[in-house]
């Protein structure tokens, strides 16, 4: 994935802006509440989350429990499709979860 002119191989995260690359999961393909601490600190409306190309990482119930308590709206897609989700959204504060890895 390339982000203003700088390629990412590894999972990584898109805040306010900011992006924080090397994201690393409590369970590597099954995400946790914890794993969006980043995320959900800074307040997004919206969270866009990349589950790898084929999709392999799940978004458990509990995970989208826990986003919907704070007032974040998900859209969890095959990474590829979440990445044009995520540049297509530009009149809300959003943030991105993107599964690079496989």
């Amino acid at each position: 994935m390339v982000i203003d002119g700088r390629a990412y191989t590894s999972d990584l995260i898109i805040v306010g802006g900011e992006v924080f690359p090397n994201w690393w999961r409590k369970e590597g393909h099954r995400l946790q509440p914890e794993d969006l601490k980043t995320i959900t600190e800074r307040q997004p409306e919206v969270l866009v989350i990349g589950t790898g190309a084929h999709g392999i990482m799940s978004v458990p119930a509990e995970t989208l429990k826990y986003l919907e308590e704070a007032g974040i709206e998900v859209i969890s897609q095959p990474t590829g499709e979440a990445a044009e989700t995520f540049n297509q959204i530009t009149d809300r504060k959003k943030a991105a979860a993107f599964h690079l890895t496989c």
